[in-house]
């Protein structure tokens, strides 16, 4: 996020693409709604009417797989009709007639025609984002989790950028992050790519720097990503997995491509709280702490650095992740030498320029502080690029619209797309050993529309076989209002009706992330 949670509430405007906001971040969620009853213009896209979509001065009720077209067409109209922000575009950003040229041709009537979204909706909705001193846009996966995310968050930028709303307060590009420490994870390095704090591994001071911090030779070519992990598995070139509070067997498109690689493998290791779907296949589960049984630190998705601190002991024979890794170090012959979590955190820091100022005596003094902080003075940082960007001048990208990887035909006429539901949490590995959520949403019910259903025969509570050309997988019907005709929904944190059976692996060439949120599937009526 460029601007901070706190933040949303104070906004004018407010743009919400591609997020169940209420459902899967509850607490930023109330913050929409209160700024909406302060008197902020709410702005929603999403393919269901989601509840924020009753709150909205406009709801924006997309295709599946359309959302840089959508985004094209609202930075069109602000170009056309005066809304820009020619101070901001002239003296802070780059390569803007590009982009304005690529966007020409997405006219309102144009875009309706590619996301079913009315052209005077459209209008509506790019005036009252760019006419707000102050705009927040937030989204999640429901724009990223396709064959062309890449795109649509650079679409993202573009819009805020043409309009003037970053580098201020209660505006910005926010990505509201899945997990509670995923901000975290990737600050750490956890991407194949960078070290801590983004620093790349084929930039050759970032290597020398820390080459000389750990005392040990260091490879700088860049790694692989999940997707392609399981690739190069079937491919031969990787016989050995470590897995590490994951659980791919359910969460990953494809789940017959995945399974098959971690069936094909020579060793597989699963360190987790529970034994999941992965490490019920795994050679060897090593049983991890959870959170309240260690100390240590959260990165939120806000870039906020939070304490945990450890409340009761880990059961068993588990240990925190850091112990079980040093100790696996001494058994490879690395000679590690931290004490506690905080030895950890100050090598951070030594090594972090945006971490560098925070402690955890600060921590414990102030509460939380938000990166880049780079001093023991620097107070964090609410909101980022004030002033001027990290690379100098915004980049204005030029973006088209392509089709999803794969779209509805006769065999299979409508589209499914997935994402969370408020009482469940990813693949249900903590949220479904709890007896108090289970009884609010025990099972997976897959959201039908009254038209399809009525075409299908289907009635609320049916059990249907959804079909994509991966797989099937059978759950009771809920017949709803809430997805239009041709699309149904599911959630993916049902093992009994995994719905990454059906998902198509196919992925966006530059992030490497699969098409999630859309592929063509068949549902009929079957027995219970």
């Amino acid at each position: 996020m460029t601007n901070s949670i706190g933040e949303i509430e104070n906004a004018q405007a407010l743009f919400v693409i591609g997020s169940n906001t209420t459902e899967t971040h509850p607490v930023i969620g109330y913050r929409v709604k209160m700024a909406q009853k302060k008197g902020a213009s709410l702005i929603v896209a999403d393919p269901r009417r989601i509840e924020l979509a009753e709150y909205a001065d406009v709801f924006l009720q997309l295709r599946p797989g359309t959302n840089e077209a959508l985004l094209n067409g609202m930075i069109n109209v602000i170009i056309q009709e005066g809304l820009a922000d020619e101070g901001f575009i002239r003296e802070r950003t780059e390569g803007y007639e590009e982009m304005a040229a690529a966007v020409l041709k997405y006219t309102p009537e144009y875009v309706e025609g590619i996301t079913g979204v009315a052209a005077e909706d459209l209008r509506q909705a790019a005036r009252l984002y760019a006419g707000a001193d102050s705009a927040a846009i937030l989204y999640t996966m429901g724009i990223t989790q396709h064959t062309k995310g890449t795109d649509s968050v650079l679409a993202v930028a573009n819009l805020a950028m043409v309009s003037g709303n970053i580098g201020k307060p209660c505006s910005g590009v926010n990505p509201l992050r899945g997990q509670n420490n995923v901000q975290g994870a990737c600050d750490m390095g956890a991407l194949p790519v960078v070290f801590t704090g983004y620093q790349r591994v084929d930039n050759e001071d970032a290597l020398s720097k820390f080459k000389k911090a750990w005392g040990v030779k260091l490879n700088s070519q860049p790694g692989l990503t999940v997707t392609e992990i399981f690739d190069s598995i079937l491919q031969g070139k990787i016989k050995a997995l470590y897995v590490m509070g994951e659980n791919p067997a359910l969460s990953d498109a494809n789940l017959h491509h995945v399974m098959e690689a971690l069936e094909k493998l020579d060793f597989l290791v699963v360190q987790d709280i529970f034994l999941t779907e992965t490490a019920a296949l795994a050679d060897v589960v090593l049983p991890a702490a959870a959170f309240a049984e260690k100390q240590g630190t959260f990165t939120n998705t806000e870039r906020r650095v939070q304490m945990v601190r450890q409340a009761v002991n880990p059961p068993g024979e588990a240990k925190p992740d850091w112990l079980i890794l040093q100790e696996l170090a001494y058994k490879l012959g690395i000679e590690w030498h931290y004490e506690t979590p905080e030895d950890i955190f100050q090598e951070i820091a030594l090594l972090t320029p945006s971490y560098a100022g925070i402690s955890y005596q600060r921590l414990e003094e102030e509460g939380g502080l938000q990166w880049p902080c780079t001093d023991g003075e620097h107070p964090g940082t609410p909101y980022l690029h004030q002033g001027k960007f990290s690379r100098g001048k915004g980049l204005f990208t030029p973006v088209e619209y392509r089709p999803p990887a794969e779209e509805p035909d006769e065999e299979y006429p409508l589209v499914l797309t997935t994402g969370r539901n408020l009482f469940h949490y990813h693949t249900g590995t903590m949220t479904r050993r709890s007896n108090g959520i289970n009884a609010f949403k025990p099972e997976e019910m897959v959201q039908i529309s009254i038209d399809d259903a009525a075409r299908l025969g289907i009635n609320e509570g049916d059990m249907v076989e959804i079909t994509s050309r991966r797989g099937h997988v059978k759950a009771r019907a809920a017949v709803t209002e809430k997805v239009p005709p041709g699309i149904i929904f599911m959630t993916f944190h049902f093992h009994e009706a995994a719905a990454n059976l059906l998902t198509n692996n196919e992925v966006d060439p530059v992030a490497k992330i699969p098409e999630l949120k859309v592929c063509a599937v068949k549902v009929e009526k079957t027995e219970p």
